[in-house]
């Protein structure tokens, strides 16, 4: 508190807000992750949401002052996510994916997934956008992977499905933030469980629960305050990923793919099916741990 109140009188501008922020979140240990890997853009983050400011903060503001309320905001955000832990964007209850804006908070993970960069390049050279008639999102939570996807190809109808009736009551909000709500259906469904029987789609993405038992054990503080049926996936981590692939075959157009994250499970993956040829992609931004597999393979399954 002490640290706190010496700040109130000492620190003037924006810089200065953000300089004390890393300085606090560095001593404190902090882990990030959750749209930010250091301190110092943690800092920015939060500094930058707090005033209404740009994600990338402007240079013209760097040396502008705060006002006492706006300083009280910062200060009171900085001593929460130090004592508590709590992701930012869980304090902010805002997070970003593919350059757009998403309401989060408890009910869903953070939105973080390397798939942005595919929906980015509109899953070339895999998909032809002009071809791309239906998406299937599998555990949508927030729904930003569904959201960038209707943008993505603005001729396609997207379902996008949890078993959290809270996170798809979330996701809704984002749905219509975004002024998707004739082309985003927002379903309760168990992987293929509730969807149609007739229904196919070009593509089938997800960012299932993934995380190995050994994995889960180690999150540090600010992972276990995301929900923890988004994460646990088992001993191995396949549990819902095996479902999947049991299933989107079936599930696909002729010519459709499927995509979908597994982090740090990707080699119980790939030893669980050595008979799949895994197409493992890379990504530019940082990111592992995602496969594509086309229609035909996963139908030799």
């Amino acid at each position: 508190m002490s640290e706190t109140r010496d700040a109130e009188h000492s620190l003037t501008t924006v810089r200065d807000h953000v300089r004390w922020a890393a300085s606090r979140f560095t001593a404190a240990g902090l882990v990030f992750g959750h749209g930010t890997d250091n301190a110092l853009d943690e800092a920015a983050a939060l500094v930058s949401h707090s005033l209404h400011l740009p994600p990338q903060i402007p240079n013209l503001y760097w040396d502008a002052r705060l006002t006492r309320a706006e300083q009280r905001l910062v200060l009171d955000r900085v001593t929460r996510r130090i004592e508590t832990r709590l992701p930012l964007p869980y304090i902010t209850n805002e997070a970003w994916f593919v350059g757009l804006p998403f309401r989060v908070d408890r009910r869903v993970l953070i939105p973080r997934s390397p798939i942005a960069e595919l929906i980015d390049a509109g899953f070339a050279p895999w998909l032809d956008p002009d071809d791309v008639g239906a998406v299937l999102e599998i555990g949508t939570g927030s729904g930003c992977i569904a959201v960038a996807c209707a943008l993505a190809f603005e001729e396609a109808d997207i379902v996008a499905t949890d078993v959290s009736a809270g996170a798809l009551a979330l996701a809704d909000e984002n749905v219509r933030r975004h002024c998707l709500e004739q082309r985003v259906r927002l379903l309760l469904s168990d992987v293929f469980d509730d969807l149609p029987a007739g229904d196919r789609f070009d593509l089938i993405v997800s960012n299932p629960p993934y995380v190995d038992a050994e994995d889960m054990a180690a999150l540090p503080p600010e992972y276990r305050h995301e929900p923890r049926s988004a994460l646990a996936a088992g001993e191995d981590g396949l549990d819902v990923v095996r479902r999947i692939l049991r299933d989107a075959g079936e599930r696909l157009t002729d010519q459709g793919i499927l995509v979908c994250e597994v982090g740090n499970s990707e080699w119980a993956l790939a030893e669980a099916y050595p008979e799949l040829p895994f197409l493992w992609l890379e990504f530019e931004r940082g990111g592992h741990g995602v496969f594509l597999l086309t229609a035909d393979q996963l139908r030799t399954l």
